[in-house]
């Protein structure tokens, strides 16, 4: 297990966590350790233990000089990002330049440009490296990332998740949406970016276990009033709408809990039903069983025959006992 501390670039605004081993408020300047070189940020996140291997961690806190020094590579990064933006115009490319940041040491400018399909950039990155005298590298990043970057109001009135707190996206699904009763035009859904809203993936795991108890629409259900059928369910207040016949063409509507629908149930599955009887076996008489095998008819036979002869057999002894009594 690590404390790391989260630290947020002012340029990109992604968030990367850090080993730290020291307390550090929020808002606090750092200078942190990355695969690039030294980097400035700001902590956004209290400490946290994790289980991780990584190896970056914060150096320092930053000093006035690391401030200032910051400043500086933000207006260079600013420049430059209004030198890619007229190159892409003079060389006609279809692509949008989101963000530019330099490393801490002024030697590198990461450009990061979001397109539509791929891009040859080959002929941008030497006039780029003509004019800003600095090895650059270009990432081309999603409609998420550009808005995540930007910033902006979403449809609820509050500045977008991506933006203020989310580091990684999530994925969202039009499940998600359906779940939770929500309308599926595209307009209602989608975010500043034009994706699914990250919002929807929030309750969803709520949804999904109430939506697994309750009944499904136009399903049939016992009710306290009796048989009926599911018209509405309310998910989030938990009660059901069920249509309940009164006579031949009359049907009333009544709205129960979930829990009184559940102990119905449970009542009715409490009520124990006589046992079937088995059907009894007959007996059969030796002479009238029959085997399940190729010969089995002329064992029925013998054994008929044997039967009979026994009974003739015994038929004439007994006659023959009556006889001599009868000469005596």
């Amino acid at each position: 297990m690590q404390k790391v501390i989260g630290v947020k670039s002012p340029q990109t605004k992604k968030v990367h966590f850090y080993v730290c081993f020291d307390e550090l408020k929020i808002g606090t300047p750092v200078i942190v350790e990355t695969e690039f070189g030294e980097a400035f940020g700001h902590v956004c996140t209290a400490p946290r233990e994790i289980d991780s291997q990584d190896e970056n961690k914060i150096l320092r806190v930053a000093t006035e000089r690391d401030i200032k020094q910051n400043n500086e590579l933000s207006a260079l990064a600013q420049k430059a990002m209004q030198v890619t933006k007229e190159k892409i115009k003079k060389l006609g490319l279809d692509m949008k330049v989101v963000s530019s940041e330099y490393t801490f040491d002024g030697s590198k400018v990461i450009i990061e440009f979001s397109a539509d399909e791929r891009v040859d950039f080959r002929e941008l990155l030497k006039e780029l490296a003509s004019a800003l005298k600095v090895r650059i590298e270009l990432r081309q990043v999603g409609q998420r990332d550009e808005v995540k970057v930007k910033g902006g109001i979403g449809p609820c009135g509050q500045i977008c998740c991506c933006t203020r707190f989310l580091n990684d996206f999530e994925h969202v699904t039009v499940k998600m949406a359906k779940n939770q009763g929500l309308s599926l035009s595209p307009t209602k859904i989608s975010g500043l970016c034009g994706r699914l809203m990250c919002c929807l993936g929030y309750e969803n795991p709520v949804y999904e276990e109430i939506l697994k108890r309750m009944p499904k629409i136009n399903s049939e259900v016992n009710t306290p009033k009796g048989r009926g059928t599911v018209t509405y369910n309310d998910i989030l207040r938990e009660r059901v709408s069920v249509k309940v016949k009164n006579g031949e063409d009359n049907f009333t509507i009544y709205d129960f809990a979930l829990e009184e629908l559940e102990q119905k149930t449970k009542s009715e599955n409490k009520i124990e039903r006589p046992k079937a009887e088995k059907p009894q076996k007959e007996d059969l008489r030796p002479s009238e069983r029959v085997e399940k095998s190729p010969a089995g008819e002329k064992k029925r036979e013998n054994v008929g025959q044997k039967n009979r002869h026994h009974f003739k057999k015994k038929e004439g002894k007994n006659n023959g006992i009556s006889n001599n009594k009868q000469v005596h």
